[in-house]
């Protein structure tokens, strides 16, 4: 592959490659990078040498004689403690953050609920809860690269506004020059099912897959999309609002009423919040069944309906089956669409994902003309938050800039 630029792009260009390399195949030898990448071995030298001494690389090893004679090359490592990213998944009922290093390994974390501090002090907050996070894992405050931060709702991501947030009421909310008062390191935010896929395919089960669906099941429903390795976003961010499909046209005509103002149709049919409606509105009208009055009093959650079914409660077994026949066919024509390589179900919902992955399984391979893998998250409640520092590291412009 022939690179072009000026001679100072190139060596900028040759310098990621050069550590891209030594973070895949450590620990490797600079000869070694040098055959893999095709640069000469005094550029690669000289490189490793700079990356050294900014401290993103390590070596060990003395060159000591091996069994075969000769010296054994010292060998290379990425320097994953290098520093450090914040990142944050803002919920519509809790805020988690972590501060992982650069391999996403979790060095401090904590949560907090979000009404409390969601009209005022919601940043404020944030900058103290990661002074805390920076303390307690021992690290100083130069070494936090920056933050990632999802959000759910559509993003304009270039400009950083939140432009539709319905659980968060924010509309256009300028979240990033917001947070500038507050942090002077750089930030990036996207919607938080698109950092999910990310952090799925940087250290889940999507890990080494470029085609890839991560569908989030809580209150909503949304759809990260990774096609050909790159996250796609649509041509107004709007991309994955899978909770806006039609998997029932007669239904949609008679009976659509969404829940929340601004929500679709799947979602209100097999959304968390949706389950646990159909479930209280049954019980409702069955006097006879022993948690009417409960129902009468309070509105049960998609929890208590997975629960009821799976101790052989017919109601809430044909409520379950029913959402999950709906979210089926939602998947199956998601994946007609996109033909991806694996589909990761995640969210509220998902803590129920086995049960629902059997139903759902057995619809995919029924009606999509080719087979998919389809898998319950493998990062779980962590996915937003290492897919927050995953999304900070493949859009922050530096030396450790991810390249997948």
């Amino acid at each position: 592959m022939d690179i072009k630029g000026t001679p100072m792009q190139m060596k900028s260009i040759n310098k990621k490659r050069v550590l891209q390399c030594i973070q895949e195949h450590a620990p490797i030898s600079r000869a070694e990078i040098s055959a893999k990448l095709s640069i000469s071995k005094p550029t690669v030298s000289i490189l490793v040498d700079e990356l050294i001494q900014e401290h993103w690389v390590v070596e060990k090893g003395n060159g000591e004689a091996s069994s075969q004679g000769g010296r054994r090359p010292i060998q290379l490592y990425f320097d994953e403690q290098a520093a450090y990213v914040a990142g944050i998944d803002i919920g519509g009922t809790k805020v988690k953050m972590v501060i992982s290093d650069l391999s996403g390994t979790i060095v401090s974390q904590c949560n907090f609920p979000t009404n409390q501090y969601l009209e005022q002090g919601l940043m404020i907050q944030i900058r103290d809860k990661l002074n805390h996070l920076v303390k307690h894992a021992g690290i100083k405050q130069e070494a936090i690269l920056g933050m990632g931060v999802g959000v759910p709702g559509i993003t304009d991501t270039v400009n950083g506004l939140i432009v539709d947030a319905p659980s968060l009421n924010w509309m256009n909310y300028p979240f990033i020059s917001e947070a500038k008062k507050y942090f002077s390191f750089p930030i990036h935010i996207d919607n938080d099912v698109n950092v999910a896929v990310l952090g799925e395919q940087w250290l889940g089960r999507a890990k080494n897959k470029r085609n890839v669906l991560f569908i989030s099941v809580g209150t909503g429903i949304g759809c990260g999309i990774i096609i050909d390795n790159q996250l796609y976003r649509g041509t107004t961010n709007a991309a994955g609002e899978m909770g806006y499909m039609v998997t029932n046209k007669n239904d949609m005509r008679q009976n659509f009423h969404p829940l929340f103002q601004r929500y679709g149709y799947l979602e209100s049919v097999a959304g968390g919040k949706s389950i646990g409606k159909q479930l209280t509105m049954k019980l409702q009208k069955n006097r006879e069944h022993p948690l009417f009055k409960k129902a009468t009093e309070t509105e049960l959650s998609a929890k208590d309906a997975f629960f009821l079914a799976k101790s052989g409660d017919l109601l809430a077994r044909q409520v379950i089956d029913e959402a999950i026949e709906h979210l089926g066919f939602g998947i199956v024509n998601a994946a007609c669409l996109l033909n991806p390589e694996v589909i990761i179900l995640g969210g509220g919902v998902s803590q129920s994902a086995e049960e629902i992955l059997f139903h759902v399984r057995k619809l995919v391979d029924q009606y999509l003309p080719s087979s998919v893998d389809i898998y319950p998250s493998q990062l779980g409640d962590n996915a937003g938050v290492l897919g927050a520092v995953s999304l900070f590291l493949r859009e922050h412009e530096s030396i450790i800039r991810h390249s997948w």
